[in-house]
């Protein structure tokens, strides 16, 4: 079977991540518990007429699907996946909002249409002019990781030479109301800093897209090597550090071969515990890195912890502010991503240095 790479990346998140010259360079130390994301100048990608009808989800996925192929330096793909947890989210909101302000009638269809949570794969195709495989997963917190599964099942097996795959979601008014009404999201401001030190329950809510471009051959300039992806949907604290052994046995990888481990935390202290099996079990003398305080929780935020991965493997250097603990590293060739929301839908995965 074919190897698989990371040949670009692209990220729009609530920190300056859209610019790839760049790497965690300056932080924003957001003070909130819900955070937007850090625009770039979407009149450099969309033409603003068209950029006016986009909802923001549309707009993030698309302009961050073409860093991604400017960088791969790439006009077009053969298939396209994306992830998505909860879609156009905004525009759902403004139909329903419409159907009942309105009694059920006179609807103007456009927020409906651009509501299904293909929307934004369908967009990408649509400005890339690419009538290749398009599939959107729609898995909750493992919808990236389902992408990047099929991804790498078709450029193994030769069905696909290059693929781009990426997770969008964004964050809609009424959305937050309800995930603050069940106290999914922290009852008080907390800064992005001090995160891991609030010690409350719920996490800081947020929206991005990070786009990739996946290559069964290496290009010049590739990030890092895919080497495995594994999902769970339930998996007790107790059984966590077994199956994470099992996953590296079957990669013929041992704990010690993990140069860093990256983990969701998201200072929730009712469910970070998870985390906790491993950096004070198994990984306690490896070097570990969150990523969450930065980012904030949504979906697909694993897709801006597998960004982090692989731009620190190319970098080959950890910037200080995704530092958890002190051990530090010589060489990063082989990352470990671990990541679980709210208990369920556990994911493993595997990148190395090409």
């Amino acid at each position: 079977m074919s190897k698989v790479y990371i040949s670009s990346v692209a990220s729009i998140s609530s920190q300056r991540t859209f610019d790839n010259s760049e790497f965690l360079d300056e932080i924003i130390d957001h003070d909130d518990t819900v955070l937007s994301v850090v625009d770039p100048n979407y009149k450099d990608y969309i033409p603003p007429a068209a950029a006016r009808r986009m909802a923001k989800g549309i707009k993030m996925g698309v302009v961050a699907s073409k860093i991604a192929l400017q960088e791969a330096e790439l006009e077009n793909v053969d298939a396209i996946i994306t992830g998505t947890g909860l879609g156009c989210t905004v525009d759902s909101e403004k139909f329903v909002s419409a159907l009942i302000d309105n009694d059920e009638q006179y609807l103007t269809p456009t927020s409906f249409i651009q509501s299904t949570h293909n929307t934004v794969g369908g967009q990408i195709a649509l400005g890339l002019g690419c009538k290749g495989y398009n599939f959107t997963y729609v898995h909750a917190s493992i919808s990236f990781e389902s992408a990047l599964l099929d991804a790498q099942l078709q450029l193994e097996n030769d069905e696909a030479s290059t693929i781009l795959v990426g997770g969008v979601d964004e964050s809609g008014d009424h959305t937050v109301k309800i995930h603050r009404l069940i106290n999914h999201i922290k009852k008080e401001k907390v800064k992005s800093s001090s995160l891991f030190k609030s010690k409350t329950k719920g996490a800081v809510f947020s929206e991005g897209a990070n786009f990739f471009v996946l290559s069964n051959s290496k290009k010049n300039g590739a990030y890092a090597e895919l080497g495995a992806v594994a999902t769970y949907n339930t998996l007790a604290k107790e059984d966590l550090n077994e199956a994470l052994t099992v996953f590296l046995k079957e990669n013929h990888l041992d704990i010690d071969d993990i140069d860093i481990l990256v983990m969701g935390n998201n200072g929730d202290v009712a469910f970070d515990g998870w985390y906790h099996e491993l950096s004070d079990g198994s990984f306690k003398n490896t070097p570990q890195v969150a990523f969450k305080h930065l980012c904030g929780e949504f979906y697909t935020a694993s897709a801006f912890g597998t960004w982090l991965a692989a731009k620190m493997i190319k970098a080959q250097r950890v910037p200080e502010i995704v530092k958890l603990n002190k051990e530090a590293t010589t060489q990063i060739n082989t990352v470990l991503l671990y990541n679980q929301y709210r208990g369920e839908n556990h994911s493993f995965t595997l990148l190395h240095k090409c």
